[in-house]
Formats: C-alpha cells, sequence, structure tokens
C-alpha cells in the first residue's frame, strides 16, 4: 500500500511538472508570435526585409537591366557584322564562279586592289580630303543658315505666314536641275560644290527648325511672360532648349544631304573629289574605281552619322534629356 502511495505521488508530481513545462513552451511560442506581428527583435528571423536587403534586390534588378541591354546591343552589332561579312562572302564567289561579270560589278578582292593602287600613286586620299572638307563646310553652313531664318520666322509670325509656300516650292524642287545655274553663276569650283551641297539640305532644313520651334509647349512660354520674361528670353530659355532633340535629329538627315549635293556638284564642275572619281571612272569603263568610289562614300556617310550619334549622346546626358 505504501508503494503505490508512493507510485501515485510521483505521477501526479511528473503529471504537474510536464504541464509547467507545456506552459513555459505555449509562453515562449506566444512571446515569438508578439515578436513576429510587432516587428521586435526576438529570437526568430522571420518578419519584413530589412533596408539593406530591399537595395540589394534593387540593385539586382538594375545589374540585370544592364546586362540585357548590353547583350541586345551585342546581339544587333554581331548581326549586322554577320549579314555585311555574308554579304561581301556572297559578292566575292558569284565574281568567282561567273555567276555575274566582274568587268560591270567588280567584286570585293577587285575593289581591294584598285584602292591600294590609288593609294600607292597619292590620289585616292587627296580625292576624299576635299569631298569631306567640302562635306562638313557646306554641312556646317547649312545648320548655321537654317537656325538664323527659322528663328527669324519664329519671331515674325506675318513672316513665317509669308515665306511658308516658298519654302515648301524650293524644297520640292530637284536640286540637280539648279546645279547648271551655279556653275553659270558662280564658274566651277569649290564654291560651287559648297552651294550646291547646301541647296540639298538648307530649305528641308529651316522647315524642319521651325516647326520644331512651333511643337514647343506654349504653357511654358507664357509661364516666361507672366514672370516678366522677353520673347528673347521664352527662345533662348525654352524654345530653342526644348527643340534641341528635333534639331539633332534633323541634322542626322542634313549631313547625308550635304554628302549628296556635293557628289552632283562634283559630277559637273570638279576636278578632284570622289564624285569627280566616279564621273571619270564611268566614262573610261575603270568600273572598279567607280564602285570603290561608292563604297568610301557609303564609309564617309556611316562616319558622319555615327558622329553625330555620339554628340547626341553626349548631350543628352548632359542636360539629362
Amino acid at each position: 500500500m505504501k508503494a503505490e502511495r508512493e507510485m501515485t505521488k510521483e505521477n501526479m508530481e511528473n503529471g504537474s511538472s510536464a504541464t509547467g513545462g507545456g506552459t513555459e513552451i505555449t509562453s515562449a511560442e506566444n512571446a515569438q508570435a508578439i515578436c513576429v506581428k510587432t516587428g521586435t527583435p526576438g529570437n526568430t528571423d522571420t518578419g519584413k526585409p530589412t533596408a539593406g536587403r530591399k537595395e540589394k534586390r534593387e540593385l539586382t534588378k538594375q545589374e540585370e537591366f544592364v546586362k540585357k541591354h548590353r547583350r541586345h546591343h551585342h546581339e544587333i552589332a554581331s548581326w549586322r557584322t554577320i549579314i555585311f561579312v555574308l554579304f561581301l562572302i556572297l559578292w566575292e564567289i558569284s565574281a568567282d564562279l561567273k555567276w555575274i561579270d566582274s568587268f560591270f560589278f567588280a567584286s570585293p578582292s577587285r575593289v581591294a586592289q584598285c584602292f591600294v593602287e590609288q593609294i600607292r600613286h597619292n590620289s585616292m586620299l587627296s580625292h576624299i580630303g576635299v569631298t569631306l572638307f567640302e562635306t562638313l563646310f557646306s554641312f556646317l553652313l547649312v545648320l548655321l543658315f537654317s537656325l538664323l531664318v527659322s528663328t527669324l520666322l519664329w519671331y515674325s509670325k506675318k513672316l513665317s505666314e509669308i515665306s511658308e509656300p516658298y519654302l515648301v516650292v524650293l524644297n520640292s524642287l530637284p536640286k540637280s536641275a539648279l546645279a547648271p545655274l551655279f556653275i553659270v553663276w558662280l564658274g566651277t569650283g569649290a564654291k560651287t560644290i559648297i552651294v550646291a551641297g547646301m541647296s540639298v539640305a538648307v530649305f528641308g532644313s529651316i522647315i524642319s527648325f521651325y516647326t520644331g520651334f512651333q511643337q514647343v509647349d506654349a504653357e511654358k512660354i507664357t509661364l516666361v511672360y507672366t514672370l516678366g520674361g522677353s520673347r528673347k528670353d521664352a527662345f533662348f530659355k525654352v524654345v530653342f532648349p526644348g527643340s534641341i532633340p528635333i534639331l539633332l535629329s534633323t541634322a542626322k538627315v542634313n549631313i547625308g544631304l550635304a554628302l549628296v549635293g556635293v557628289i552632283i556638284g562634283e559630277f559637273l564642275a570638279a576636278r578632284r573629289g570622289l564624285g569627280y572619281l566616279i564621273i571619270y571612272g564611268s566614262q573610261v569603263f575603270q568600273l572598279d574605281m567607280v564602285i570603290t568610289s561608292i563604297i568610301i562614300l557609303c564609309i564617309i556617310a556611316l562616319g558622319f552619322y555615327k558622329a553625330i550619334q555620339i554628340i547626341e549622346h553626349q548631350i543628352r546626358i548632359r542636360f539629362k534629356m
């Protein structure tokens, strides 16, 4: 009997201790749950992510975007290179297998050989230099003259309404029809060629610049006037800065048009330049020289475009556009 009573007491003591332990466990779990809900530090790591983790996630997203953008850029450049190389290979194979007549269509190897021969005779570089100078000079004159005229048209609405139909007609006129007149008026030489280069681009450039000035937000101009600013202030602080993207996009087109006008002038009134080489080569049936000059013109046009594209990129970074 005593043994049974002692066993009963022991069981009761064990049960009470187990109950107390369960109470302690339950209290710990409740405290842990309260810490999670309130966000107070506790014995658990679960809760809202810290600011450092958020910054790391944002940086990771930015890095992924930059990598994706670079990958896309490299992919486009790779495809362009592959297409160009395949074109040269197909051109060379077609000439070697007599699919095309190499006398009329040349081949990459014959073009390279012609270029090397012209370099040895010190003639190609001088022709390239003349065309580059005439193109750049006419382009700069077009840019300055177009900015001046379009600014005057913006200042005077009456002047813009009077000159609009004349600008449209002159822009639509075939510029090659004016080249013989330039020769008669100005004679042969660089002056005639530069004017011919300007004539191709200047009228369209004036229209584009003036249209860009007109598309600037009118409320910003009104705000300048409300604050006591003059028309000059409105132009230099609102209109001109707001038109820079249009000016840059127009410049990309104008550099190519200036090159076209210079080549037209060199066809008719030059003794030097790539246009002269094209005419001379076609007259003496040196078609390798003609195609070589055309390829060099393509490279020059691409170089001009890339140069203006780099300038545009730097301006956008500088002014945060």
